[in-house]
């Protein structure tokens, strides 16, 4: 297929952070056909962290039904959106893929409540975050290897999670850390890859979270039609299908979204990158070069922002996500107090020092599932909270 002058390049990988020759499974016979991003996205796919995010929360703690979406089933939309962009624009559809699928991986259990609740508890440690978060998984805690820790991915993809959202200037300890390891630039801006992931992220959660509030019905059509640029899709697709299930229009009203905002990124962005002759011109650029025209970038705004008030911030979600901070909570105290309880494979390697072992404790509490947490919690205080329940 052809490729972007200014688009990554797998045969030009700045490589990985150790020699592949120090992996049994490095070698050239069980490399196959591969480029070095695919070979990033099967490592990835292939993971444990990978794995738990199907039983981890996107909008919905413990959710009443099994059609709501998980961190997993998000990251592979996710993924879907980024390599349709990503194939349109000439870019390398395995990295964006890529930094798709792994985006999510370093979100601790219950959401963003589980998020602010280690953030609390992490405070006087430098605090959580989970982006950074994602990088430590896949650099040092998912070791699958015998010969080093992680999962040794590319420079490019670990440099586009880590500034997904543009250069990092004043990066938190976890990722400073890292970085101080294995240097990724973070001044400069990331491959067009890492920025179409990103909005790609943006594309899906925005109108997935609309599909889910609506069947969980903590959102409203007539509230959403409140939003010009919602009503004025809407219309369209009550001109075009005056007969059919109302559910069913809800549905194509969401795909009809994602569908005006993937080709308005495509036009914007193609029109960005015009005079780009190479990646480095994309890092170089001083912006991101990837985004929405201001028309859409307002409408992307202001959906948002419905989101946060009428969704993220419903009283039945602050309701569970106050239950699911005490889980958390009690969960780190009660590993600060007494370490063994987390097992034998975690206090092995346990610090003895501040504020190592606060974020050693981290580590094992980000890596539950939102199942395994609240099965954590009753065999230590008995019930969980009221409103949560194990599935």
């Amino acid at each position: 297929m052809e490729r972007a002058p200014f688009a990554a390049d797998p045969a030009a990988s700045k490589g990985r952070e150790f020699s592949t020759s120090t992996s049994v499974s490095g070698g050239l016979e069980t490399r196959g056909p591969r480029s070095e991003f695919q070979r990033d996205r099967d490592r990835i796919i292939h993971s444990i962290a990978f794995r738990r995010l199907r039983s981890k929360t996107q909008v919905f703690v413990s959710p009443d039904g099994d059609h709501y979406r998980t961190r997993l089933t998000h990251s592979l939309e996710v993924a879907q959106i980024g390599r349709v962009i990503a194939r349109a624009l000439k870019l390398d559809e395995d990295l964006t893929e890529a930094l798709c699928l792994a985006h999510d991986i370093g979100h601790p259990p219950f959401g963003h409540a589980g998020e602010e609740a280690l953030g609390a508890a992490m405070q006087s440690a430098g605090g959580f975050d989970h982006n950074a978060q994602t990088l430590r998984t896949l650099m040092r805690l998912e070791s699958p290897y015998p010969g080093h820790d992680g999962l040794n991915l590319t420079w490019e993809l670990l440099e586009g999670l880590a500034k997904h959202n543009g250069p990092v200037l004043q990066p938190g300890w976890a990722l400073a850390e890292l970085d101080a390891a294995y240097p990724m630039e973070l001044a400069q801006h990331p491959s067009l890859e890492a920025q179409v992931a990103s909005l790609a992220d943006d594309i899906a959660y925005d109108n997935h979270d609309i599909d889910d509030g609506l069947r969980a019905g903590f959102l409203q059509l007539n509230d959403l039609l409140g939003l010009d640029f919602v009503a004025e899709q809407w219309r369209t697709v009550e001109r075009r299908f005056p007969d059919a299930p109302h559910d069913r229009k809800l549905r194509e009203l969401v795909r009809g979204q994602i569908g005006l905002m993937v080709n308005d990124l495509l036009a914007h962005t193609g029109q960005a990158v015009k005079g780009a002759g190479s990646i480095g011109d994309i890092r170089g650029a001083g912006t991101m070069l990837a985004g929405f025209s201001p028309a859409m970038a307002a409408n992307e705004r202001a959906l948002k922002a419905f989101l946060y008030d009428k969704l993220y911030y419903h009283p039945e979600q602050t309701g569970t996500a106050a239950r699911a901070t005490q889980i958390i909570a009690r969960l780190f105290d009660a590993y600060a107090a007494d370490p063994a309880l987390m097992g034998d494979e975690w206090t092995a390697h346990l610090p003895q020092d501040e504020p190592q072992r606060s974020r050693h404790i981290a580590d094992f509490i980000a890596g539950m599932t939102d199942r395994f947490a609240i099965d954590r919690y009753e065999v230590l205080f008995g019930a969980a909270p009221e409103g949560l329940r194990n599935v």
